[in-house]
Formats: C-alpha cells, sequence, structure tokens
C-alpha cells in the first residue's frame, strides 16, 4: 500500500467510527424519549416498568370512575382481557366518559394501579386513536370475544 492509499483507508475509517458512535448515541436518545403505548394485557405481562413514564390505552369499565375529594378521579381501563385501575389528579377532558377509549401518560405503580399525569378522551363518537383500536382488537381476539365494528 502506498502512503496516499493508507492515509486515504485511515481517512474512511475515521469517518465510518464516527459516524457509527453517532448513529448509536441518536438512537440511545430517542430510545429514552419515546412513549410507548400498553394496553392493560401488556402492563400485566411486563416485567420492570414501574415509575417509568409510559402511555396506556382502553376502554374506561362503565360504572368505574370514583371522584374522590377536589379533583382526585379513579376509573377503570380495560382491553376486554385486562383492567387497570387508573388514578389521575386534574380535570379530565370533556370528551371523558365511561365506555369510551382513552389513552393516559403516567407511571405504574408497585400495586399495579396506573398514576396518570395525563388523560386524554378520543374526539368525536366515531374517532378513536388507531393505537387504542389495535389493541382493543387484539385483546378481544386474545379473550375469544369477537369484536364489533
Amino acid at each position: 500500500m502506498s502512503p496516499a492509499q493508507k492515509k486515504r483507508l485511515k481517512v474512511i475509517v475515521s469517518l465510518v467510527t464516527g459516524l457509527s458512535i453517532s448513529m448509536a448515541l441518536v438512537l440511545y436518545a430517542l430510545s429514552k424519549n419515546i412513549n410507548l403505548f400498553y394496553t392493560p394485557t401488556q402492563l400485566a405481562a411486563e416485567k420492570n416498568i414501574s415509575h417509568k413514564t409510559l402511555r396506556v390505552g382502553g376502554m374506561v369499565v362503565k360504572d368505574s370512575v370514583v371522584r374522590k375529594q377536589d379533583i382526585d378521579v379513579e376509573f377503570v381501563i380495560t382491553d376486554f382481557n385486562q383492567q387497570v385501575k387508573v388514578k389521575y389528579r386534574g380535570i379530565l377532558p370533556d370528551l371523558f366518559r365511561e365506555g369510551q377509549g382513552i389513552v393516559a401518560q403516567g407511571t405504574l405503580e408497585a400495586d399495579g394501579s396506573f398514576n396518570a399525569s395525563q388523560v386524554l378522551a378520543k374526539h368525536d363518537e366515531k374517532y378513536m386513536p388507531p393505537e387504542v383500536t389495535a389493541a382493543l382488537k387484539e385483546g378481544a381476539a386474545l379473550s375469544g370475544k369477537g369484536s364489533e365494528s
């Protein structure tokens, strides 16, 4: 190898190494900031996710909403296979109601309840976030129940 080829090889190896390290850092940073969407069934199956910020979605179970003092609310969501109790301190969206789909962001507590910091309700009678629709269909299929369209 001539000195010019050795120099060119060193530059190429340095560039590839630098780009690889940069990509690894970017992917690591993105993985820390992605909010995953979990169903109650997935939450029940997961290990080591307590006290990590995540999103959970499902249908609000009828007659499960309990309004505590001030602005504290507790309710249960389901994917028709498993259920999760959600605790929320704040004003619920106007479109929040029993039997409707929601997505909540917060943390899973050690006792299995979900401490929500934000609750999002569906926009109208027809709209449901695609993640919730897919998860509900999957949950219904897992439990052997048919889903209504």
